[in-house]
């Protein structure tokens, strides 16, 4: 965004002008989301504050009682931000709690994505009784205290209701705290010309239809199954409804045939459940590589419900060996958890991964400690060779090129037993159609997200989310995903 700026004032937009139109539409939002009340204007000493004091003077304008209040002294603003409090003919206070009695509107122009430090002392103390006290709060650019890049919280941070950003959304918006904290999200245009973006060359997309649905829209009416993609699928001998809903969801996902290998021992509850799912005996890793022998066979998925043993991480060798698409999730991901090395040094080919948070920690140990979902999420992608899908409510999904898509198309229902293999089964399932890792790994995670929408009702549980499958394409191939949820 800093780059943006500075490319749209060496373009010839005064940097006067981005102020101005950023702080009007800041009071905008206010304008259209409420009736005339007491408004206090928190501003800090950038041009966050800076912003702040052009929403302030737009609502005074309006008729609005405005009070602003600035961190630090009002002579130590400069540039822009020195100019807007300048225009500003009413009174500027020191910060204190008492800004706060009487429950206004309070509008956060504190601090702005590129904050470098916690949050402490008298902005502290405001924020913590803006949030004990659940004002209603609209923020500049980012909630103060939410990190720009990481999304992590500095110190502390505002629940906002609304959060008004400009030219586009930043990775903070879109994490964890992002979600939490932001309310609706305002993007708004503030002049900066879209051809600024050629010079960035962003690297980081939000998950939409758009990027990937394009993929989806081929059919060929001469098709058959086998050029449909035959996924196979490694079903453990206990937990058998792992594999059962991978691989119906991998066929809903449009793979013209999958089949479950299985232990002799689970193959009775394996042909009595989904009559299109394929069976057939594999013992163990030698029998499953040689079931991968057939090259039609060009999609593989090993771990849900596979269990953690010899055979599920002789089976995982025996698929990276054909260096055809795999997706190892679950238990193939945790039986190479005390070596982590022996799983990146044989991925040669397209490979996702698909852990949740405590796999991701035991496969990648040294990264844990580095900020950010995003960040993380990359250099894990380097380091192994393959994309990885980091799952949560602000699922990650990079490549180990650098690029990666953060989706937040997703309900909380989703927290439910066997959602999980449901994913790794679409994302399977889209492979086996041809698509690359990341883009199977981003369609599976929206489209996933866009089933558990689409059952609109209490008690979603993982079986429903394969029924919705159909419905949730249609839309996407039909280009009117009409259950995306706008924040």
């Amino acid at each position: 965004m800093a780059m943006a700026d500075a490319a749209a004032i060496a373009g010839g937009v005064p940097g006067a002008d981005l102020m101005e139109a950023a702080g009007r539409a800041v009071a905008e939002a206010v304008l259209e989301r409420h009736l005339p009340r007491p408004v206090v204007v928190l501003c800090g000493p950038g041009n966050n504050g800076g912003d702040g004091f052009v929403a302030a003077r737009h609502l005074h304008a309006a008729g609005w009682p405005v009070r602003v209040a600035l961190l630090g002294d009002r002579s130590a603003l400069h540039g822009d931000a020195a100019s807007a409090s300048q225009a500003w003919k009413g009174p500027v206070e020191a910060l204190s709690l008492g800004l706060l009695d009487g429950h206004p509107l309070v509008i956060d122009a504190l601090f702005g994505a590129g904050l470098g430090r916690p949050i402490d002392g008298i902005a502290g103390e405001l924020i913590d009784r803006m949030n004990a006290e659940a004002l209603h709060v609209v923020s500049v650019d980012i909630p103060s205290g939410l990190h720009g890049d990481s999304g992590e919280v500095m110190g502390c941070a505002p629940m906002a209701e609304c959060t008004v950003t400009f030219f586009h959304a930043k990775p903070g918006h879109y994490s964890v705290e992002g979600l939490r904290r932001c309310g609706s999200l305002r993007v708004v245009d503030i002049g900066i010309a879209r051809s600024v973006l050629r010079a960035i060359a962003p690297q980081l997309w939000l998950n939409a239809p758009v990027l990937w649905q394009e993929l989806l829209r081929h059919e060929d009416l001469g098709t058959h199954k086998y050029a449909r993609g035959h996924l196979t699928v490694l079903g453990g001998a206990t937990a058998t409804g792992a594999a059962r809903l991978a691989a119906l969801a991998g066929r809903r996902a449009g793979a013209g045939l999958v089949t479950i290998a299985t232990p002799h021992e689970a193959m009775a509850v394996y042909q009595a459940a989904d009559p299109g799912n394929l069976i057939a005996e594999v013992e163990d890793g030698e029998g499953f590589g040689r079931l991968l022998d057939d090259k039609r066979r060009n999609a593989i998925l090993v771990g849900p419900g596979s269990g953690l043993n010899e055979r599920t991480r002789t089976s995982a060798v025996a698929a990276l060996a054909t260096g055809r698409p795999v997706v190892l999730d679950a238990d193939a991901i945790t039986v190479f958890t005390e070596n982590p090395a022996s799983l990146f040094d044989l991925i040669r080919g397209p490979v996702l991964l698909t852990p949740h948070e405590g796999e991701f920690r035991r496969l990648f140990p040294a990264l844990s400690a580095v900020s950010g979902k995003v960040e993380r999420t990359r250099r894990a992608a380097r380091q192994s060779g393959a994309t990885v899908l980091l799952k949560g409510p602000d699922t990650v999904i990079a490549a180990p090129d650098g690029r990666a898509v953060i989706n937040v198309h997703a309900p909380a229902t989703l927290a439910t037993a066997g959602s999980g293999d449901v994913l790794a089964g679409m994302a399977a399932g889209l492979a086996a159609r041809g698509l690359s890792p990341l883009a199977a790994g981003a369609a599976a995670a929206w489209l996933h997200g866009d089933c558990a929408f689409r059952f609109r009702r209490p008690g979603l549980i993982a079986e429903d989310l394969i029924g919705c499958i159909p419905e949730a394409l249609a839309a996407v191939i039909l280009g009117d995903p009409g259950t995306r949820q706008e924040r």
